[in-house]
Order: structure tokens, then sequence, then C-alpha cells
């Protein structure tokens, strides 16, 4: 059974047509190539009540079993995907530990991603998880983290039961 996934880039600008979703396009090249399903792709503004709904409505129906979500994890006055995200997760994933592991990637490249504020949770059987706003950042950190998050939603949506390494 294929990963269907949702991506959400949390753009005001975007969403108004001014800027190209240029993240949300190598989201879902990544997850395509990785052999995942995009079954849900929008750009929505960067509002926290706008943004929470839309991941809990797609949590909800079943849409999609993991929910990447693109941009809003900075310090501007409008980034609040990660604020968004917590609102409607019932579980947190490990204080951050995949924000952590993004972040620690990232850093390669560039110190400037130890401002990231990405959060991760799961509200029902769908894995939310927040990637940086910018195309290289995202290619950069979800590579750090897809096998670990594959195996994470096939253990969510019960394909495998088993966690331990032989």
């Amino acid at each position: 059974m294929k990963i269907r996934v949702a991506v959400i880039t949390a753009s005001t600008t975007g969403y108004a047509g001014k800027r190209e979703d240029i993240s949300g396009a190598k989201i879902c090249e990544i997850v395509e190539e990785a052999g995942m399903e995009v079954t849900f792709k929008k750009i929505l503004p960067d509002d926290r009540e706008t943004l929470a709904k839309v991941m809990a409505v797609i949590a909800d129906s079943q849409m999609a079993d993991l929910i990447l979500t693109t941009g809003g994890t900075g310090f501007s006055k409008t980034d609040c995907t990660p604020e968004a995200t917590t609102d409607i997760c019932v579980t947190a994933l490990s204080r951050g530990r995949s924000g952590t592991a993004m972040r620690a990637a990232s850093m390669k490249y560039t110190k400037r991603a130890m401002l990231s504020r990405a959060a991760a949770g799961i509200r029902k059987e769908t894995l939310i998880i927040n990637l940086p706003g910018s195309p290289k950042a995202v290619e950069e950190s979800f590579a750090e983290i897809l096998e670990e998050v594959i195996h994470g939603v096939e253990i969510l949506t019960g394909q495998t039961a088993e966690c331990a390494r032989k």
C-alpha cells in the first residue's frame, strides 16, 4: 500500500498568486521518487486557524497518512505553522526530534537552520511534519529523515508492526 501524502505550503504571498510554490513542488518530487502518492496539494495563507483546520480535515477524513508542510516555521510575525500543527496534534513527536534531526542536517549548509521552529505530531493515523520554507532546505533536511518517516507512517497505519532493528 502506497503512503498517501498531503502537501501544504504556508505562504500568504503564494496564496495570493504572487509567488511560485517551489518548495511544495520539491516535496512532491521527493515523495513521488520515494514511491509515495500525493493526494492533496494546496497553498494556504499564513493563518493559524486556516492551517489547523485544513490539516485536521485531512487527518480526520483519512485523506493522507502523512501531511508535510513547508513554510511558516521561522521568526516572521506571520509564521504560525508550528502553532497550527501543535493545536491539532494529539501526540507530539518526541519533543521535536524530527525537527532536531532536520536542523542538524541543514546546519551542515547554513547556521541559520538553527532558527527553524518546525514541529511534528500525530492526529489519528496521520503523521504531520513541518519542513522548512526553501526548496534547498526542504531537500537537505527531508532527506535526513525520509527513511524514518516512511517507517513511522507504516507503523502508524498498521502496514508493519516491527520497529526493532535486527
